[in-house]
């Protein structure tokens, strides 16, 4: 007989409160040992129930130790942020409400905080307040919005309703991208309709910023997709200079800014990401640098007609309301209610506590940078905010050393090629990470990397 909710929900309150507790004694990655336990789940499906606590302790007791330890201080992979308190406290909340926010009318909490998130988003990063945007599992799903916004957007201008008639025979989009354009960015075009072959690439300079100079003519038949953050160095296009060219000739540009964007939330560093403003359609993340729980992406665009044309989805049973409805602005119908997290961590850090975030996180890169340098390694970046890139050597060495690293437990960083170097990538993103948990990664990683060129 199944327990009641009361009895589970607070045994596994218990296991969770403590797995936060412990987290920063743990290892950064899960030992070869607990990974091999996860062996245990495969099982065929059972023919009779397990009682849900007993489901809980399994999970917990097989699931835990094989966790990476992104909510701690010393996890530096994939640009991974915690969760802070008031998120994770709100996601479990979110849990109990279970809502689908696709309209309103099925949850008109989860409707509204996404109103108020994309509202305070927007004037954090200093966006049009009249964007029109959701949220979506993360920025790959946010540059599909956005460019299938575009993709209608543009072709509206050409007397195409790509919405109707599709892209068969429509009229041809010239797609550009810079070198150094994220995976996802290509994913998301792929997507939409744009292979690969077709997109004019051009020219990056040593830190992966796409030269303006560069740039091919441009018509109104054009998307320009820049980069706020480059994933191995942090660089910023020069978004004034292109967003001008664009506009000149009525090309649209989206901005793929999954962590880099937020650098606009910081009085120190928003200079980098100045221009961006100018863009057409944005896309972050939430789960990066604000640390909102996983899975949440932003995705915002100027011309809400575009993306709202780009996204509808009519069903008699599904009659919108006067006001805005989740579903009619991105790819998902049936969708968790993203904006209870984002909500709650906005609400918590306030522009101040945001602001605070970016900087501390950036000045811990430079902690980082400042160390390894003294220890005679070869930074390969300009660390302009929170992303380092290191060599310990020739990539054999190097290769070597991050695996001991990420065997040895103390932090996780992954490996990277930049420029025909071999790297290992570290991204500060964390609200938990403190100086002494730099310290002690700058120890782990200085010891280990000379152990290899030795």
């Amino acid at each position: 007989m199944q327990r009641g909710n009361d009895e589970v929900l607070s045994f596994a309150a218990e296991r969770a409160r403590r797995y936060v507790r412990e987290i920063g004694g743990h290892r950064a990655g899960p030992a070869a040992s607990d990974v091999a336990a996860l062996a245990r789940f495969h099982e065929p499906f059972p023919e009779t129930g397990t009682d849900a606590k007993e489901v809980v302790r399994i999970l917990d007791e097989l699931g835990s130790p094989a966790t990476t330890a992104s909510t701690g201080g010393r996890y530096f992979g994939f640009v991974n942020g915690g969760a802070l308190p008031a998120s994770m406290g709100a996601s479990w909340l979110a849990s109990a409400w279970d809502q689908n926010t696709s309209l309103r009318v099925m949850s008109p909490v989860g409707a509204e905080l996404e109103d108020v998130a994309l509202g305070w988003i927007c004037e954090a990063l200093n966006l049009p307040a009249t964007c029109e945007g959701g949220l979506v599992p993360g920025a790959t799903t946010a540059s599909f919005t956005a460019l299938a916004a575009a993709r209608y957007g543009v072709l509206r201008k050409a007397g195409w309703d790509v919405a109707e008639d599709g892209m068969f025979g429509a009229p041809a989009i010239e797609v550009v991208v810079g070198a150094e354009v994220h995976a996802s960015v290509l994913k998301a075009l792929s997507l939409a309709g744009f292979g690969r072959r077709r997109l004019t690439i051009v020219e990056g300079d040593g830190q992966g910023r796409m030269r303006a100079d560069k740039l091919p003519k441009l018509s109104e038949r054009a998307i320009v997709c820049i980069q706020a953050g480059n994933v191995n160095t942090g660089a910023f296009d020069p978004a004034s200079e292109i967003c001008a060219r664009a506009k000149e000739q009525g090309a649209w540009v989206h901005v793929d800014g999954a962590f880099g964007l937020w650098a606009r939330a910081s009085r120190k560093y928003a200079y980098l990401a100045q221009g961006f403003e100018l863009a057409d359609s944005w896309a972050t993340d939430a789960h990066k640098w604000p640390n909102v729980n996983y899975d949440c992406g932003i995705v915002l665009v100027r011309d809400g007609a575009a993306l709202r044309a780009a996204m509808t989805l009519s069903a008699a049973y599904l009659t919108p309301g006067t006001r805005r409805e989740p579903m009619h602005n991105t790819p998902e119908s049936s969708r968790r209610a993203r904006g209870v997290e984002v909500w709650a961590a906005l609400k918590s850090l306030g522009r101040s506590g945001l602001c605070e975030l970016i900087e501390r996180t950036c000045a811990l890169a430079k902690r980082f940078e400042s160390g390894l340098r003294a220890a005679g390694f070869e930074v390969l970046n300009e660390v302009v905010i929170n992303q380092v890139l290191v060599s310990f050597g020739d990539a054999a060495t190097t290769r070597e050393a991050i695996r001991r690293i990420q065997e040895d437990g103390t932090c996780w960083c992954g490996v990277t090629e930049w420029h025909g170097k071999t790297a290992m990538r570290i991204s500060v993103s964390s609200w938990a990470t403190t100086e002494g948990d730099v310290d002690r990664s700058l120890e782990a990683m200085v010891r280990i990397a000379r152990a290899c060129g030795a």
